[in-house]
């Protein structure tokens, strides 16, 4: 379980604690009367209670948020290992191994080229992967694939206007 949400949990239970303590040594003083009872409440409530339950769920949403994101940065992680070891992979056998969909993995393709760290290029008809260094994708004229001309068509992608082939530029 990650930390921020662990704290998170700590802090409701602990406002929590200290709203049933408050509440119940109010209600079973016999020197305070009604309205200062519902006041001592009201206050133990606003300057106790809210701030630690407020920070709690606080620490606990950002938390589940931070969960997310190195699961993300994992599953990225695997697969441009996966690709860098073995040089050329098929979609099919990265979908079947990380137990993703092919859209998904596509998704985290384009997300690697976003952030500069993978360089290759992907035949989609063939649904083939494949790591290139980036200094020899720049210097390609032609697609390897078909002989093609090769067209910049993003930041850091460039496709095959006749077998649609990305080349995804580090």
């Amino acid at each position: 379980m990650n930390l921020n949400r662990l704290a998170g949990i700590f802090l409701i239970v602990i406002g929590v604690i200290i709203g049933v303590v408050a509440a119940s040594w109010l209600f079973t003083n016999e020197d305070l009367t009604g309205p200062a009872r519902i006041l001592g409440l009201g206050i133990a409530l606003l300057v106790l209670v809210a701030p630690l339950v407020g920070a709690g769920l606080y620490l606990t949403v950002f938390g589940g948020r931070q969960a997310r994101s190195e699961q993300q940065a994992s599953e990225q992680r695997k697969l441009l290992n996966i690709v860098q070891a073995r040089g050329q992979v098929p979609i099919e056998d990265v979908a079947i191994e990380m137990q993703l969909p092919r859209e998904q993995i596509k998704a985290m393709l384009y997300g690697l080229v976003g952030l500069g760290v993978f360089s290759g290029y992907i035949n989609w008809d063939k649904g083939v992967l494949y790591s290139s260094d980036a200094s020899q994708l720049r210097e390609l004229k032609q697609c390897p694939n078909c002989g093609g001309e090769i067209t910049l068509s993003g930041k850091g992608i460039a496709r095959c206007r006749f077998c649609g082939t990305e080349f995804f530029l580090s």
